[in-house]
């Protein structure tokens, strides 16, 4: 591969059920999610996942803390925004307001329904063990406000059905190209974190798409490499992943990206700065949308004229 060839950065920066008693460095409020997306920024993330977190860590959908910690960000960086909708509830009115209200410029979609579990060999027994809800019905709802905000969904696929799943929303139109998926591994329920796992969901894929890997836990860097050598963007940061390559427990969501950036550049592809980033996601097909989104009404979120 040429060195000109460009990979987009993610950055995930806090998750949802990580915390400080697990990795010191997990950010909490708005300021502390937005300074970990500025040092992303400088280390090479042209992309940020964001999760919404009370004061004290605890998971908020709530809308009005979304915005604060757009603006937050804006005050810092010009990072994409790519803004969590999962919920393991059915009701998503929160999640399609603070779309809606704050329009980042992309919005994660989990497209399926799936066991979702953790096991510890040591204990010979499961962390957690529930189920994840992801109906259609839910998915058109997000979709809707997404398209309705002109913000572009990530489809997040965590098995192969999920990724083939998308084809009754393309024939009703609520999907529409350019798409772009997360290929997400290691997750008891989902796919095994393999090399071939990863290539059968890019045959699966409509041509062209863009697509990056998320590899949780311990397959972390081995998966961002296969990614890398298979032509795909790449997802790090302290929701999926505490340790660096070497072992060590990162301190920061910049580390983290500096090691991914690393890796890039050690296959001999190059890291996207956040407008080859708008280029490669295609991202300006989305803007007339957030566009009419503010002429139609909609409250214009923090941080925004």
């Amino acid at each position: 591969m040429a060195f000109e060839d460009k990979v987009v950065v993610t950055c995930a920066l806090t998750g949802v059920l990580a915390n400080r008693n697990q990795c010191p460095a997990i950010p909490y409020t708005p300021v502390e999610i937005a300074e970990e997306a500025r040092r992303a920024w400088e280390a090479g993330a042209a992309v940020v996942h964001i999760h919404a977190r009370n004061d004290d860590g605890s998971p908020t959908f709530s809308p009005a803390v979304f915005a604060a910690i757009k603006e937050e960000v804006r005050r810092r960086c010009p990072v994409i925004l790519n803004f969590s909708t999962g919920t393991i509830l059915d009701d998503v009115t929160e999640q399609c307001a603070y779309v809606q209200q704050s329009r980042p410029e992309i919005a994660a979609l989990n497209m399926g329904t799936m066991n979702y579990a953790k096991y510890s060999p040591r204990r010979k027994a499961f962390v957690f063990d529930m189920v994840f809800p992801n109906t259609y019905g839910k998915i058109v709802r997000l979709l809707e406000a997404m398209n309705a905000a002109g913000v572009k969904p990530e489809l997040e696929c965590f098995d192969v059905g999920h990724t083939a799943g998308i084809a009754p929303l393309l024939d009703m139109g609520v999907l529409r190209p350019p798409l772009q998926f997360s290929f997400i591994v290691d997750v008891l329920g989902g796919l095994p974190a393999t090399v071939e796992a990863l290539q059968l969901q890019t045959k699966v894929m409509p041509p062209g798409s863009q697509w990056e890997v998320i590899g949780i836990s311990d397959c972390h860097w081995r998966m961002l490499a296969t990614a890398l050598v298979l032509g795909g963007n790449v997802r790090t940061g302290l929701e999926d992943h505490f340790y660096l390559p070497d072992g060590r427990m990162a301190r920061s969501n910049g580390e983290m990206v500096e090691a991914a950036v690393g890796l890039v550049r050690a296959v001999g592809r190059r890291p996207a700065s956040v407008e080859e980033a708008r280029q490669i996601l295609q991202l300006d097909a989305f803007e007339a949308g957030r566009a009419a989104a503010r002429e139609v009404g909609h409250a214009p979120a923090a941080g925004e004229a």
